[in-house]
């Protein structure tokens, strides 16, 4: 080894497995160069060790699912209760037992690259993927509440197949299949995770359409929540058909134009 450039030895490093013996062979290498390749290679190590024993937590619930002979298990979550304007968007996702994402976590967590990335895979990968949507003038009919169960419900319905099991994010529904609701479950069950990300990435790109159609209130950056962008748009420009007239302070705004 010792005959092999430092530019060799980070090459041969990239694909090398876990346990070749070269790398014991490398640590007689006193050359500083090596020695942090070897630092790095470790490191590397140790971050998908951590990945994979992150992604194993986030299978429990669909694992113990799995055992018990559902095959099906759709994870179902949502995004946009809070904002004063758009719809609320539900996400159902069945995955297949085999399906690996590192990294997946609650869209919260993620970056907005790293949404668009999963949204990607989660989409190529899927077994089913069902979208669920209610606008705004629904919200101020039903309330957020109802409009929230409404759009979980069409999701799975807008599924290619039917779930035999639902894992819910914080929610019980009224449906003819067998489900657990999971307080915080998308961070602690891999298909609920999956639907976060399917759901805000969906809800983000339709509020960056509305940001053309809307200029002013800055949908494309703050997703219709009150941010003072989207105040001051209220004041100047007044309520759009997208907004939620029931919310505060959407309600005090006089309707202009």
């Amino acid at each position: 080894m010792s005959n092999m450039t430092i530019n060799e030895i980070k090459t041969l490093m990239e694909d090398i497995a876990e346990n070749d013996p070269l790398i014991e062979q490398l640590h007689s290498d006193n050359r500083k160069g090596v020695q942090r390749i070897i630092e790095s290679h470790n490191r590397k190590l140790q971050k998908l060790k951590k990945e994979k024993e992150d992604f194993a937590k986030l299978t429990f619930f669909e694992k113990k699912l799995y055992k018990e002979g559902f095959s099906l298990v759709a994870g179902i979550d949502e995004v946009g209760r809070g904002p004063l304007a758009g719809p609320v968007v539900a996400a159902a996702v069945i995955l297949h037992p085999d399906f690996y994402l590192a990294g997946l976590n609650d869209s919260k967590k993620l970056s907005e690259a790293k949404r668009d990335e999963y949204f990607k895979v989660i989409q190529e990968k899927a077994h089913s993927i069902g979208i669920g949507m209610i606008e705004a003038g629904e919200i101020d009919i039903i309330n957020i509440y109802e409009a929230t169960k409404k759009a979980m419900l069409l999701a799975i319905s807008n599924l290619d197949c039917n779930p035999d099991f639902l894992l819910i994010d914080a929610m019980k529904l009224q449906t003819p299949y067998p489900q657990e609701s999971i307080i915080k479950g998308d961070s602690k069950s891999i298909s609920i995770a999956a639907a976060s990300v399917i759901a805000k990435v969906t809800r983000d790109n339709l509020m960056k359409e509305y940001a053309v159609q809307y200029p002013g209130y800055g949908f494309d950056q703050n997703a219709g929540y009150g941010t003072r962008e989207h105040l001051e748009g209220l004041n100047l420009r007044g309520i759009t058909p997208i907004h939620r007239r029931s919310f505060a302070p959407v309600k005090d705004y006089d309707l202009k134009g």
